[in-house]
């Protein structure tokens, strides 16, 4: 099935909206809180087709994204316990969430600067971190540094590769997208 093929089209021509960045920052806010797609899959085709705005737009996707992580923070703080914890429940997130937890006594401030980095769900850090009230101005710090670091790079791969990079893409995709859904199956397996 070629169903990513026809994904990547679908967000190629989304990063060519007039009013895709709004839609970047309010997807990279929504990431941090609460919603599963990563603003890179809208980041990355804007930068590649747009590479003399690569840098406006990973500035974009850190703040919003820093933003959400500030609000997921709070909501962890102030409604961990009546808000949260449902949807935890509901979710069936609960051995995810006592995993969180021990990295964070475990890892401290660097579990933040990882999972703002990494594919790890950064969203299941802010609101975990607001939770156990980890020290805000090195939660915001790790924050703005991880999260820039990511989506700075991610613009400069793309960046760099430019709209030739666009159509090799294309060409790997469905394989690409394979191999993700492979690999994510693995990993959920191996850590259960």
């Amino acid at each position: 099935m070629k169903i990513f093929g026809w994904l990547y089209d679908k967000v190629l021509s989304w990063s060519q909206h007039r009013r895709a960045p709004a839609i970047l920052a309010g997807l990279s806010f929504s990431e941090s809180v609460i919603f599963p797609i990563p603003p890179d899959v809208m980041l990355a085709p804007m930068a590649m087709t747009q590479p003399q705005r690569a840098w406006q737009f990973a500035w974009i996707t850190t703040v919003a994204s820093v933003l959400g992580g500030i609000t997921g923070y709070w909501l962890g703080y102030f409604l961990f316990d009546p808000v949260v914890i449902p949807l935890v429940e509901w979710a069936g997130y609960e051995d995810k969430l006592v995993r969180v937890t021990d990295w964070f006594h475990a890892y401290g401030f660097w579990i933040i600067f990882i999972a703002g980095f990494s594919p790890l769900p950064y969203k299941l850090f802010t609101v975990t971190g607001g939770m156990l009230s980890v020290a805000f101005v090195p939660f915001v710090m790790g924050s703005v540094i991880s999260r820039g670091l990511r989506f700075f790079l991610v613009a400069w791969l793309l960046k760099t590769g430019g709209p030739k990079m666009a159509v090799h893409l294309r060409t790997y995709v469905d394989r690409i997208g394979w191999g993700m859904v492979i690999l994510a199956i693995i990993a959920y397996v191996w850590t259960r």
